[in-house]
């Protein structure tokens, strides 16, 4: 017999299976003995009040064994000589809809502009060792995207949108842990999922699909408003319907299209600054504890939320336990990113503090960065992005050295004469952030952490750091598409897909989107 029983247990005994099954037994009048296994399908921690209770929904088996695997397995059968699809990009939003073009018969031909998921390791510890950014190997491009070196969160509100839970599923058929199924905030950590992103390459593989790394998309190839294929940095020319997966960074992509005439439009973003305390200090505020987490809970998060003046100002991608990463894609860049290892036990603990802008903000004066003009074009909030990037480059003297500030003194407009130590580890500068960065900006960010302080004492701290900038919370151009078919409004063999796109916001929304577009490709074959 399978019983479905929802508990609220102490931490205690929810970190101890045999624990939970005593308390189950008590609470229900069930025999330990005949409680085979357990099955949690759902864990969320309540840390509203100082009495910390962790809920659990589960499967008790009474007198019963559990099946083998704890998650849904999908079959991936051969598609050699079948009918090929471009798949432009291997991040989440290509990877999804490279394995769901598989399910439906059809062979996917991946090109990734950046290197496979292991070799994209020695790029990256240059950054921050030599403060050298290989523009096509980097924290944004190369196999897994963006999402690949920066934590592997899983949580999204896009149920609505997709089959979350196929997603999630896929990911534990590839090494994920099962906890994934289970937790409210799901998570990988950063130093799990590139043997999961190489697990599932090696499927399209062995299924007869191709990768080509350090392959980049030059054009596509159009003839009669219709997509025939795409050429390459490599001189190589692949025919077939393309699924455009690139990615929120690929700035070319949206040049490209722009002086092609593929329609596109600028797109909302948000900006700000990388948060970071010390992550005893969120877990005392979070647990309403002085003595912080305990030995059973795990690192604290914290989301915040509020409007000022007419725009949201909101933590961004929250990394427990984490640290802080330099994510430039380019030259005379600075932008960081967090992210957490999959144990989230580091020292510090950080998330994107930004306020949302919108198109028609650029107009507004204090909004501009000098002598800056961002055009009346779909690329203006592209064009913004890489303005403010630039200038924060420049303030951390013209290298990967973050400019940094005291949050206190960021709020009280006063300059740190010294910084908290960091987990960035090409270093920080102290710099006036205040000044630098766009009133527009600034204004609503302090607002916003004295906001913040109110309702969790002893957030808004000296103890805490603001680091410069975070600008690639999404793409700053939406690439349009038809609402039903997917395909791009104008040119036909065009499917816009994921973050890079506009159509979607982090990894698990983009592996949705990923698979939707497989689907609307399959049916434009005729398959």
């Amino acid at each position: 017999m399978i019983e479905k029983l929802s508990i609220r247990i102490q931490p205690q005994i929810a970190a101890n299976e045999d624990s939970i099954k005593e308390y189950i037994s008590k609470e229900n009048a069930i025999d330990v003995r005949t409680i085979h296994a357990i099955r949690i399908l759902k864990r969320s921690i309540d840390a509203r009040h100082k009495d910390i209770f962790v809920n659990l929904t589960m499967d008790v088996y009474i007198n019963e064994e559990p099946p083998e695997d704890e998650f849904m397995r999908t079959h991936y059968h051969s598609v050699e000589g079948r009918p090929q699809v471009i798949v432009v990009g291997a991040g989440p939003g290509g990877l999804f809809a490279s394995l769901k073009l598989i399910e439906l018969g059809l062979r996917p031909i991946i090109i990734e502009r950046g290197k496979n998921v292991r070799d994209r390791k020695l790029d990256i510890a240059k950054i921050s060792k030599e403060h050298y950014v290989n523009p096509e190997s980097n924290y944004c491009f190369g196999e897994g995207g963006a999402g690949a070196y920066s934590d592997g969160k899983l949580y999204t509100r896009s149920r609505k949108r997709g089959n979350v839970d196929k997603i999630l599923n896929v990911f534990c058929q590839h090494g994920a842990s099962t906890a994934i199924l289970k937790d409210t905030h799901p998570h990988i950590g950063t130093d799990k999922l590139p043997k999961v992103i190489e697990n599932m390459r090696n499927t399209i593989l062995r299924c007869g699909g191709e990768v080509h790394f350090e392959t980049k998309m030059t054009a596509l190839i159009i003839e009669k408003n219709k997509i025939t294929g795409i050429e390459t940095n490599k001189g190589d020319i692949f025919l077939g319907p393309v699924i455009l997966a690139t990615g929120h960074s690929a700035r070319d992509v949206y040049k490209w299209l722009y002086n092609n005439h593929v329609d596109i439009e600028a797109k909302g973003i948000a900006v700000g600054v990388r948060l970071e305390h010390p992550a005893t200090l969120i877990d005392r505020i979070q647990y309403h504890n002085k003595n912080g987490r305990g030995k059973f809970l795990p690192a604290a998060e914290y989301n915040f939320v509020t409007q000022i003046d007419g725009r949201g100002v909101y933590s961004f991608c929250m990394c427990p336990g984490g640290f802080v990463v330099p994510a430039a894609s380019g030259d005379q860049q600075i932008v960081v990113n967090g992210m957490s290892p999959s144990n989230r036990n580091g020292r510090w603990s950080n998330a994107g503090m930004v306020v949302e802008l919108h198109p028609e903000d650029l107009a507004n004066p204090t909004l501009k960065i000098g002598n800056a003009d961002y055009g009346n074009t779909p690329l203006n909030m592209m064009y913004f992005q890489e303005t403010m990037e630039r200038l924060c480059w420049q303030q951390g003297n013209m290298r990967q050295t973050a400019p940094a500030q005291r949050m206190a003194d960021f709020v009280n407009k006063k300059v740190s004469y010294d910084l908290p130590p960091t987990s960035y580890s090409p270093e920080l500068i102290s710099s006036p952030l205040h000044l630098w960065m766009p009133e527009f900006i600034t204004h609503r960010l302090r607002n916003g952490f004295i906001t913040f302080g109110k309702s969790s004492h002893g957030f808004l701290t000296n103890e805490a750091t603001i680091i410069g900038v975070e600008t690639r919370t999404s793409a700053p151009v939406r690439i349009i598409r038809d609402k039903e078919s997917l395909q791009h409004i104008t040119v036909s063999g065009l499917f816009p897909c994921g973050e890079g796109a506009g159509y979607a916001g982090g990894i698990v929304s983009a592996g949705i989107d990923g698979e939707r577009c497989a689907e609307a490709a399959a049916g434009y074959l005729g398959k």
